[in-house]
């Protein structure tokens, strides 16, 4: 029998972070903005953690890049946006163009934690993390 991981640390105080990242010509693409959705597994909190996906996926549609699950433990429940900090074109309907990267230029990627259970308390509205997700796509 295989013991159980040490819990994941989540960082508490910082709620946004910029870094640069290049992204080697063929390699893996960033698809932006991206929403990750950490939840405890010994909490039995994946059915929520699915739900919050499936309403993001929902509301957002293809504006998302990506929304991935992520488990953990210690009772951890955040949910983060990585998003380009730099200023992108639209198209018609206000959708960004050109979300994933590959070419092998910098790109400025921001995390803003919108969500954590434990500085937060308790678990979010859906409400909250869509007005939260539309704030930093429009830019306030």
């Amino acid at each position: 029998m295989t013991s159980p991981l040490p819990p994941h640390t989540q960082p508490t105080t910082a709620t946004t972070t910029t870094t640069t990242t290049t992204t080697p010509q063929g390699n893996m693409h960033n698809h932006l903005p991206r929403i990750t959705i950490k939840y405890c597994t010994q909490c039995k909190w994946l059915l929520r953690a699915a739900y919050f996906a499936q309403e993001l996926l929902s509301t957002f549609s293809t504006q998302l890049g990506e929304v991935a699950l992520v488990p953990a433990t210690g009772g951890v429940f955040t949910v983060t946006m990585y998003h380009s900090s730099s200023t992108s074109s639209t198209g018609t309907q206000g959708e960004e163009v050109g979300t994933g990267t590959g070419t092998g230029e910098d790109v400025d990627i921001t995390e803003t934690i919108l969500w954590d259970r434990k500085t937060n308390g308790g678990f979010p509205g859906m409400s909250s993390i869509r007005v939260g997700i539309w704030d930093i796509r429009i830019g306030l």
